[in-house]
């Protein structure tokens, strides 16, 4: 039995996706329709790329891509493509991170991109996200209005879901950071200015498992020092459960996570408010420009610098207590046990302000 179609057909052949078209009567039942798709009378431009065929890695077939766009736009976004540095990129929409280290791998690689449709092989960019990244390239400052730092970081890296409005009203935050020996805390307020800035060595992770009550201990002795604050953000790390080596230390610090928020967040119960919040290392990092592909570096010479503008600077970045800059020097210029924890805690407090409100958000009268 054969069905009357108006149909063409997307077929794979020599590596690449083409349209064939089908005769009028066909063998194909109705059920097939999710390998073929009925033609249209509009232009190509008009396409909407929603709803446009792709296959099952999410890749466009054909110069779809191309024709979305006019000749003078492909130029402006191919220019963009093939000259732009790794960090050049960053500073477009959806292209933070990994996928603009993979468009200057693959131009690295394989050559200028000769056309939009070639971006689509770039690892981690798929039909709809090649979309969105030519309109981010060509209209950069809308892209930037929907896609804000306080936007982006609110949604993909603070946890729990807190409220930018509550975020406002924010006084001062403490910002601690823990590790294997230590845990070091920063407190800032609003106009950056770090009112204390400590870190308290802790036990020292062997083979062997702690119980909880120890941790218990060692925790309530560390919080005891710390200053009252708005909130408190803990550093999220990003070890992965899938590598069995690690899982010591995995579970040092999701034992160490959980105590923190027990203890710190005593008001939970009766207001339902989480004064305990956690950012993404690396999403720190990325504020910063401290990572080498996904690893973070250290942030030490970042903080040193950060010291000196304190002090030569009419408006430095952060401030810092004129009485406590002579000891904070010292405590990094005799670092010899890689206090990484204790420039964390710093660098993740002015990161918090800064992504969550923009950086140069407050008045400094």
């Amino acid at each position: 039995m054969a069905w009357r179609t108006n149909l063409a057909c997307l077929v794979k052949a020599g590596g690449r996706w083409k349209w064939f078209p089908v005769p009028e009567y066909s063998f194909l039942p109705p059920g097939l329709n999710n390998i073929c798709s009925r033609r249209k009378s509009s232009a190509p431009e008009k396409m909407d790329a929603s709803v446009a065929v792709c296959d099952t890695n999410g890749k466009e077939p054909g110069n779809v891509l191309d024709k979305l766009f006019s000749p003078e736009q492909q130029a402006a976004i191919l220019n963009v493509l093939n000259t732009a540095s790794t960090k050049e990129l960053e500073a477009f929409s959806l292209l933070r991170g990994r996928k603009s280290v993979n468009i200057v791998e693959h131009r690295k690689k394989f050559g200028p991109f000769e056309s939009l449709e070639r971006l689509i092989d770039v690892p981690l960019i798929q039909y709809k996200t090649a979309v969105q990244v030519c309109n981010s390239i060509l209209c950069p400052e809308s892209g930037r209005k929907k896609n804000s730092p306080g936007t982006w970081l609110l949604k993909k890296y603070i946890k729990p879901d807190v409220e930018k409005e509550r975020l406002k009203a924010v006084n001062s935050i403490v910002s601690i950071v823990f590790g294997t020996r230590r845990i070091a805390w920063a407190h800032l307020d609003r106009k950056l200015t770090v009112l204390d800035w400590q870190q308290a060595e802790c036990w020292k992770l062997t083979n062997k498992t702690y119980p909880s009550s120890f941790y218990l201990e060692e925790i309530s002795s560390v919080i005891s020092k710390m200053p009252q604050a708005d909130l408190y953000i803990l550093e999220k790390s990003g070890l992965s459960i899938q590598n069995t080596s690690l899982f010591p230390i995995l579970l040092h610090f999701l034992i160490t996570e959980a105590m923190l928020y027990a203890l710190l967040n005593r008001t939970f119960a009766e207001d339902g408010q989480h004064r305990v919040l956690s950012i993404s290392r690396n999403a720190v990092g990325k504020h910063f420009d401290l990572m080498i592909g996904d690893t973070r570096t250290s942030g030490r010479e970042l903080v040193k610098k950060l010291l000196s503008e304190s002090v030569l600077k009419d408006r430095p970045r952060v401030l810092f207590p004129r009485e406590h800059i002579v000891q904070y020097r010292q405590k990094i210029l005799k670092d010899s046990h890689r206090i990484e924890e204790f420039y964390d805690s710093l660098l993740q407090a002015v990161a918090f302000y800064e992504l969550v409100f923009g950086r140069g958000f407050t008045l400094r009268c």
